[in-house]
């Protein structure tokens, strides 16, 4: 799907800074004019302009010509290395040493050099701040319980939280995949008023979320083994992480495209994708 439209940015909402329209010069602006200023300032936000500033703190990316970038929303080469690399660097150490404390070392400090990378870069420090903060506690559990296995407990209790979310999204007619595709494809909140929209979007949250419980499917008997299935669950977590999660909302994103109409004809070629 095309569209013309520029990216979401974090600076919508702010006022326009430049020449003043018409009989808003300041001097000529009317005492209602003034009222409503303020009114609009301090009204509080609405549920589509909550779901709008969510979407665009999603993290969702889209091409020039308006279809999702997948590989930029999950935050390019450098960011699915951050998410990979830690856990890998974790199962690495700990099949070599058979010790706990330098594995979490290790996991601990391939996570802090990925926020080096971007101090040096200039770059945002958000995902790797939160990667640091993910492995700290995962590092500080397993530490405490001595059991390497717990390294991926945290994983978990996270996974679970997200279904529950999004299962709470789609029972109340907000489905977490309209609220994020829903303003990459400059639909608002409007696909809410029409059934087939709301039910292609309920449909693609339901994709998501089995990608979610399909994780814990797979990984939560291997926890359950110990060290003895360490090794296969370290190795799940890594296929079933980030490329499986990219893979769910590819097919969100193709499942929810909104039906052409009979006999219309393309802006662009097929290739467009939406």
């Amino acid at each position: 799907m095309t569209s013309s439209q520029p990216e979401p940015s974090s600076r919508a909402d702010q006022p326009p800074t430049g020449p003043a329209g018409p009989g808003q010069d300041g001097a000529g602006q009317d005492g209602a004019g003034q009222d409503g200023a303020r009114q609009a300032r301090t009204e509080p936000p609405s549920i589509a302009g909550l779901a709008e500033g969510y979407a665009a703190q999603a993290g969702l990316h889209r091409t020039h010509d308006g279809r999702i970038d997948v590989l930029k929303t999950a935050g390019g080469y450098q960011g699915i290395a951050e998410s990979i690399v830690p856990g890998l660097v974790f199962l690495v150490t700990f099949t070599l040493t058979r010790d706990l404390t330098p594995s979490l070392v290790a996991a601990l400090a391939s996570a802090a050099a990925f926020t080096v990378v971007r101090l040096i870069q200039r770059r945002p420090l958000t995902q790797a701040l939160a990667g640091v903060v993910g492995v700290g506690i995962s590092a500080w559990l397993a530490n405490t319980t001595g059991k390497a296995e717990d390294f991926y407990l945290p994983g978990f209790i996270t996974n679970a939280a997200y279904i529950v979310a999004m299962v709470i999204s789609i029972a109340i007619k907000w489905p977490l995949a309209g609220l994020l595709f829903g303003f990459i494809r400059n639909e608002g909140t409007d696909w809410r008023k029409d059934p087939a929209r709301l039910k292609a979007y309920r449909l693609g949250t339901w994709i998501i979320v089995g990608v979610l419980a399909l994780r814990l499917v797979v990984q939560v008997p291997l926890y359950l083994m110990g060290t003895d299935g360490l090794a296969a669950l370290a190795t799940t977590r890594l296929i079933m992480g980030t490329p499986l999660y990219i893979l769910g909302v590819w097919i969100a994103w193709l499942i929810t495209r909104p039906v052409r109409p009979a006999g219309s004809q393309p802006s662009k070629p097929s290739s467009s994708g939406a």
